[in-house]
């Protein structure tokens, strides 16, 4: 059984599979036993019911032939939602670096790893894999020699470059703990990230059962403070400059354990370079470019990874080695469609877990070519995307709706301008994608002829959960729906009381009722707080925090965060849903909705919208959205209030941050929280005069 054939083969490779574990088989909610015995051995119904019923027929085998492995597994999976305990392939040992660089080097070392989109239109720059390798190791021996060892935390705050790929590669290859803060983040945000984990909690450390795994074997490491940040002198990103040594200088102040502070350098220019600063590339040079790859369990830690929380308080989720890699390297070869050969381009920072899973393990773990996309989709003009497809001849574009709504914005012409004729499948990640978008992107970018795969999946999930693909050779997709659960998700609506809502046409909390490999196992030195974010609401379930509509047929769509469910009158609405209604209007490219307290109906919806630049009376379209809403949904749905901005508050990974957005109308504008994860500050300010404008007029007009 060949595992680089896994994309084509799965089936056939699967359907030998039953009864080669010693795992009892279990019957799971959401899997009845006629559906499974109703498919063909190899379909995709048969595959998803096979991993679901016996998940350790199913990912063994996959994991043994996939993976290159020091020592084998002795056990498939571990795992108790009620704890939150998380363990796959426990016993086993492998090094995710040698899977990622080295087995590809031994068979083919001169085919391109990364190919780096500079910032600079048309200067791209092309990595072989043993280019990379060598690069990853001469950086690994670097760490070593200040004092880096197995175990110890990495802040790497670089922007999308080939040595930040090998930076996180480099952690890898000697068990180092990498924590990738997107270079773009504050000083006061990068350092609370470097300072986390202090106090650290010993529920994780000595409640869970040893020895497997990474709930003892990592305790000794688990307070090591983060000794080392690697950065550049500067960034570039949209033609400007990005002073991120500057940040960083500020950032160690506060971090009494960084001890060297590594530096790269992206231009010319000269900083400041204290006692701890060393030149990374004058380092790197004097090393050797071999390095012995550390043997890690299946269960240590590989990264960190912080994403927000209800609370505001980041969580520092923790991936480990086998499992993670495994799934990330499963989807991205079968929700794409990748083929050996192929130009895969994901335009996600690597700041971001999207960009972890899609840009540097999973391409790199399958041997693909991935690009590294440093600059904005609007510069030096709107054509910046489809120009690059055109140039590299990219066969899978990965990417955000937010971008995509900016773009349509600019009319067709900046896409067909350009060759696209490489493309073979395009994704959207982030947030659900409406229907706008959706057709846009299949229709304009993808010229009808492209399959579109509408991904849901989290930070906490590690890779794609539902896309459209896999799935039965030529079956429907439809627009703006994610639709399919991948292999081993087992997704389960639930009420309000808890109890799973079954059949079609039906709404809910969406949960997940098995564990998957690729889920992170933790939070960062808190583990009471993973069990209850992610497995007390609905026991015996992983809650994901969404909402999500199934049809008839059985396919999932995401209706947004449950947090952001407006109570209208009794009423439950998720504001996706207006949003999506209101979206749909030509002269409307964004729009954010947010519940606000109403006298009479408890709670009423205020709609923020981004209007094209040509459009005309806009009185005329805000009438034409309330008729819009109170047609596709209902008129108790229709916003109470509808403002005109000239753009929205989004993070940098192009989500909208709709607390900033309840703040301004609800009048708690002094305390704004933290917005240094904002792409522009001016935005409250903008966004603060026009809702003033609006008051005033109001109270003109009564």
């Amino acid at each position: 059984m060949a595992a680089r054939g896994l994309g084509r083969s799965v089936g056939r490779l699967l359907g030998s599979l039953c009864g080669r574990s010693g795992q009892p088989v279990r019957q799971l909610r959401g899997v009845s036993a006629s559906a499974a015995a109703a498919a063909q051995p190899g379909s995709y119904q048969a595959q998803s019911a096979q991993a679901a019923r016996v998940p350790a027929a199913f990912w063994g085998p996959l994991a043994r032939d996939t993976l290159v492995w020091d020592t084998p597994y002795h056990t498939v999976w571990d795992c108790d939602f009620s704890s939150g305990k998380i363990g796959w392939f426990l016993g086993g040992q492998l090094n995710v670096s040698v899977n990622c660089l080295d087995q590809h080097v031994q068979k083919s070392p001169e085919s391109v790893a990364l190919i780096w989109e500079r910032d600079e239109p048309g200067t791209e720059v092309r990595i072989t894999y043993r280019e990379l390798l060598e690069t990853t190791c001469r950086l690994a021996n670097t760490l070593k020699r200040h004092g880096i060892r197995r175990g110890d935390r990495v802040a790497i705050y670089m922007p999308v470059s080939p040595l930040a790929v090998a930076a996180m590669l480099a952690c890898a290859r000697i068990g180092a703990v990498h924590t990738v803060v997107f270079a773009g983040f504050s000083a006061e945000s990068l350092a609370g990230r470097i300072n986390d984990g202090r106090a650290l909690s010993t529920y994780w450390i000595i409640s869970l059962p040893a020895p497997r795994g990474v709930y003892l074997d990592q305790s000794q490491h688990l307070g090591a403070k983060c000794k080392v940040v690697i950065t550049f002198n500067q960034g570039l990103r949209g033609g400007r400059v990005v002073e991120l040594k500057k940040i960083v200088d500020e950032a160690v102040k506060q971090c009494p354990t960084v001890q060297h502070v590594l530096v790269a350098h992206r231009t010319d220019n000269k900083v400041h370079m204290g006692h701890r600063d060393i030149p990374l590339e004058q380092e790197m040079a004097k090393e050797d470019p071999v390095c012995a790859p550390e043997s890690m369990g299946s269960e240590d830690m590989l990264f960190l990874l912080y994403t927000s929380g209800s609370t505001g308080t980041p969580k520092g989720l923790v991936h480990t080695q086998a499992g993670y890699l495994l799934y990330a390297a499963l989807t991205h070869r079968l929700v794409f469609d990748y083929r050996p050969g192929d130009v895969f381009g994901c335009v996600a920072d690597i700041g971001w877990i999207t960009g972890h899973s899609y840009v540097v393990y999973g391409p790199l773990c399958n041997g693909a070519t991935s690009v590294l996309f440093e600059s904005t989709p609007v510069y030096p003009d709107a054509g910046r995307y489809w120009e690059t497809v055109q140039r590299l001849k990219i066969n899978q574009f990965y990417g955000a709706p937010t971008a995509v709504r900016l773009l349509l914005k600019y009319g067709d012409s900046w896409v067909k301008k350009y060759d696209r004729s490489s493309l073979r499948t395009l994704g959207s990640v982030g947030e659900p994608i409406n229907l706008e978008a959706w057709e846009w992107l299949h229709k304009v970018v993808g010229d009808s002829r492209c399959t579109l795969v509408d991904t849901w999946w989290q930070t906490e999930t590690g890779g794609i959960c539902i896309a459209p693909r896999p799935s039965e050779e030529g079956a429907e997709i439809l627009p703006a729906m994610a639709m399919r659960p991948f292999f081993g998700i087992v997704p389960v609506l639930m009420d309000e009381k808890g109890k799973v809502v079954e059949g079609g046409n039906v709404s809910g909390a969406l949960c997940l009722s098995q564990a998957w490999p690729g889920m992170a196992r933790t939070i960062y030195g808190d583990h009471q707080r993973f069990v209850e974010a992610y497995f007390k609401p609905y026991p015996g379930h992983y809650f994901t925090g969404d909402g999500a509509y199934r049809t008839e047929g059985g396919y999932y769509q995401i209706t947004g965060r449950m947090d952001d469910v407006i109570n209208i009158s009794g009423h439950r609405l998720g504001t996706a849903e207006i949003e999506d209604a209101m979206a749909n209007h030509p002269a409307v490219p964004e729009t954010a909705v947010i519940g606000y307290p109403h006298d009479i109906k408890g709670e009423a919806a205020f709609a923020f919208i981004v209007l094209k630049d040509n459009t005309g009376d806009t009185d005329v379209v805000v009438k034409e959205l309330r008729s819009a809403v109170a047609t596709k949904i209902a008129k108790y749905a229709v916003p109470d209030e509808i403002l005109v901005v000239k753009r929205l508050p989004k993070t940098r990974s192009g989500k909208v941050m709709r607390r900033l957005l309840r703040k301004i109308i609800t009048g708690r504008t002094q305390d704004l929280g933290d917005t240094t994860t904002l792409e522009d500050p001016n935005v409250i300010t903008e966004i603060l005069s026009a809702y003033q404008k609006h008051k005033d007029k109001q109270a003109a007009s009564q």
